[in-house]
């Protein structure tokens, strides 16, 4: 077939059913872009569409099925509704957070096939928001387009079921999230805990345990924020840039966690001011504390995916470790 020959539903057709899909942000915008054009609304605000967005999905998200290819993350407007339902923000700060932090790349990459553009498209983006064009209003005019609207809504199905395939026990995963969700808060600027955190680290990595040099010091979630919600210092540690990167969003290695046991237990041994904040937070006794966190951990293995670590890196060889482990046992 000649691309002459392509119709304007062709086209709609090629970016919703074949177009790369690791959320499902394409195939609201879809349905936004349909339901403005039929309510004969061309010119659309960043803050309608986020509007739009929000509305949507807190409907979706009833379902409680997820709307990311990455079994170990969600979407913005999964956080950002989850955080409406439980009251830690009301409609107006929603909407607000969805027009800064919701539409990434969407809007930008929604006629993109394959990496390509195709040669047709149904709206250009503006500095405020977007202009649909009239091809949209064309196509969803005609009551017959009742089936390229069924197929948005069953891609939308599809790519909720085949998210959740790659996760296991999703009503768990989801439950756990919701308990850390409600704990946590919003974020804070952790760089201003670099000193404290450097006192314990030295300048050496937490994650390889090679000196860091000034300029590529990184302050990083151990349990990943994504899941704990929280900056709290007992969590936080310094790395290079490199390894915060190379650990993402991952959870890493046991061994890892029992290093940040320690060192949690090194500042409440030397007395350090924030001593009594982490036995609040953890519990009066080192058996007590320890316990909270292996509990975050195991609940952490059920929703995050998991990382090995630095390869090469090995705890019992790392200089600065044993040395603290030594002068630990030294003061029991």
């Amino acid at each position: 077939m000649n691309i002459k020959d392509f119709s304007k539903e062709d086209y709609w057709r090629t970016i919703i059913l074949y177009g790369l899909n690791q959320a499902t942000y394409k195939i609201a915008l879809g349905q936004s872009l349909i339901r403005f054009s039929q309510q004969q609304k061309n010119i659309v605000t960043i803050n309608e569409l986020a509007e739009d967005f929000f509305d949507m999905y807190k409907e979706r998200l009833k379902r409680g099925k997820p709307q990311l290819a990455t079994p170990n993350r969600q979407t913005a407007m999964e956080r950002i509704v989850n955080l409406y339902n439980i009251g830690k923000l009301t409609r107006s700060q929603a909407v607000d957070k969805v027009e800064k932090d919701a539409f990434n790349d969407v809007i930008d990459r929604f006629h993109n096939v394959d990496n390509l553009q195709i040669p047709m498209s149904f709206y250009e983006k503006t500095d405020k928001g977007i202009v649909i064009f009239d091809n949209v209003y064309d196509i969803f005019s005609d009551k017959k387009n009742n089936k390229l609207r069924n197929e948005l809504d069953a891609r939308w199905d599809l790519l909720e079921s085949a998210f959740e395939i790659k996760r296991t026990n999703s009503k768990l995963v989801n439950d756990l999230r919701k308990l850390y969700l409600v704990n946590g808060y919003a974020r804070t600027d952790i760089t201003k805990n670099r000193n404290v955190l450097n006192g314990y680290q030295n300048n050496v990595c937490f994650y390889c345990g090679e000196l860091m040099t000034e300029d590529d010091v990184h302050v990083d979630h151990v349990i990943p924020r994504q899941f704990m919600n929280h900056d709290d210092i007992w969590n936080l540690v310094l790395s290079h840039g490199f390894c915060n990167l190379h650990k993402s969003d991952n959870l890493p290695d046991r061994h890892y966690i029992e290093k940040l046991i320690e060192r949690n237990e090194y500042f409440i041994k030397s007395n350090h001011p924030i001593s009594n904040k982490l036995k609040e937070q953890l519990g009066n006794t080192a058996k007590q504390r320890k316990v909270t966190i292996y509990r975050i951990y195991e609940h952490a293995t059920r929703v995050l995916s998991p990382w090995n670590g630095i390869h090469g890196y090995n705890p019992v060889t790392d200089p600065f470790y044993k040395t603290f482990i030594r002068n630990i046992l030294m003061n029991k």
